[in-house]
């Protein structure tokens, strides 16, 4: 493969092309991972000592996995641009994003199970 920029439009190596099409599919793996965990937490967790709180919890979760799925879908458009064309590839926040975010529902999460527990006990 030369080092010279691609005209834009035209066809890249495929093998490009396959992995960003299996960084969709990990980006959708993990929203799928997301809703499946908030339907668990509303529908199987104990009481969380805060009434309201697994909804609370089980909608973040399906909220995140709602994020996730679009950014894949974004991202993978515009990297798939990014090889046609030879441009550098996009940046993302979004993955920070999402960690801190799950670092915030799990710091949370933790206070409620906490907090419950010293409320039964």
């Amino acid at each position: 493969m030369d080092d010279q920029p691609r005209r834009p439009g035209t066809e890249p190596d495929y093998r490009f092309s396959l992995a960003n099409e299996r960084t969709l599919l990990a980006w959708a793996r993990t929203a799928l991972a997301l809703d499946a965990a908030g339907l668990g937490v509303v529908r199987f967790a104990p009481p969380l000592g805060v009434p309201g709180a697994r909804e609370a919890v089980g909608t973040a979760l399906v909220l995140l996995g709602v994020v996730t799925a679009w950014t894949g879908y974004r991202r993978w458009l515009g990297v798939g641009r990014a090889i046609r064309t030879g441009e550098p590839l996009p940046g993302s926040r979004v993955p920070l994003l999402l960690t801190a975010s799950l670092a915030v529902l799990s710091l949370a999460l933790t206070v409620l199970v906490v907090a419950g527990a010293l409320s039964e006990g």
